[in-house]
């Protein structure tokens, strides 16, 4: 069984205030360093601790450095936190005299080994989530729970491509990251946050010529879907452009032991737009397992 909820803050002007998130997050002291893996160094934060490891993907917009207000919260609640320039992102750097171009799920499964991590949460945002679910059906028993924020999820079902060609037409693409990521209501109250994020998405683009895009370990449908036995959380902003409410519920309706938020006025960047009500929704899951 499913169910979704309606994240509404106790003063939905208050959260949406100018300069709501302007100021930047209390630094957490962690760990950052390559991970020397197949193909691939890849440049990871890790906060280190004896908590419950915590694992966050990002976007393809996005590299580790977006996590500004998931990392000290989830730091502070308990965890072992982890974020990772996923390969073609940020910091992390391709070895092009090696087999390339690899999969995401082999990636993080690679990076777990190394670090020594058996059982995590996962929570992947964005095209992140491609990646977390792909893993989750590659590798369910090492998650204890799956996290999948504003994310098409990789589906290759004909019908479902074609209902992203009715919603996204081509000049979609042509538009700038921030207006088609970030939500009205977030760029009209929030302009530092906006150039923050911004900025950040500069960040994240890697150096020199873009390698070979990852492939998956699986070909996504929502039939594959339906094999999911991890407990899930999907989360969405009713803003999304790429992942409204409707498509959502798509997901709900095949990930059988999941659970469904949508963040108000929120785009798709609702760990960025709303961290407050984000990090409260996905602490409350993975707390229940």
């Amino acid at each position: 069984m499913h169910s979704i909820r309606l994240l509404v803050p106790t003063a939905v002007a208050a959260v949406l205030a100018v300069g709501a998130y302007a100021q930047p997050p209390s630094t957490v002291a962690a760990r950052e360093t390559y991970a020397q893996l197949p193909g691939v160094r890849v440049w990871y934060t890790d906060s280190g601790g004896s908590g419950v490891p915590v694992v966050f993907l990002h976007a393809a917009t996005g590299s580790s450095r977006v996590w500004e207000y998931q990392i000290p919260a989830f730091t502070a609640a308990g965890y072992r936190v982890i974020a990772y320039d996923r390969r073609g992102h940020g910091r992390t750097a391709i070895d092009p005299a090696a087999p390339q171009p690899g999969t995401g799920a082999d990636d993080l499964q690679n990076l777990m080994g190394h670090l020594g991590i058996d059982r995590f949460h996962l929570v992947g945002t964005a095209a992140g989530g491609f990646t977390a679910l792909d893993y989750a059906l590659s590798f369910p028993r090492r998650l204890r729970s799956l996290v999948i924020a504003n994310s098409i999820g990789g589906v290759t079902d004909a019908e479902y491509q074609k209902l992203g060609h009715r919603m996204r037409p081509p000049q979609f693409d042509a538009l700038p990251p921030e207006v088609r990521e970030l939500g009205p209501s977030y760029r009209a109250a929030n302009p530092e946050g906006t150039e923050r994020w911004i900025e950040l998405e500069h960040m994240s683009r890697a150096a020199g010529p873009p390698g070979p895009a990852q492939t998956m370990r699986n070909q996504i449908t929502f039939s594959l879907l339906e094999t999911i036995q991890v407990p899930t959380l999907l989360l969405t902003g009713d803003a999304d452009l790429y992942a409204p409410p409707p498509v959502l519920r798509l997901f709900a309706a095949r990930i059988k032991n999941s659970k469904s938020v949508i963040v108000p006025e929120a785009g798709h960047s609702a760990y960025w737009e709303n961290p407050q009500l984000f990090n409260s929704a996905v602490l409350q899951f993975i707390r229940e397992h």
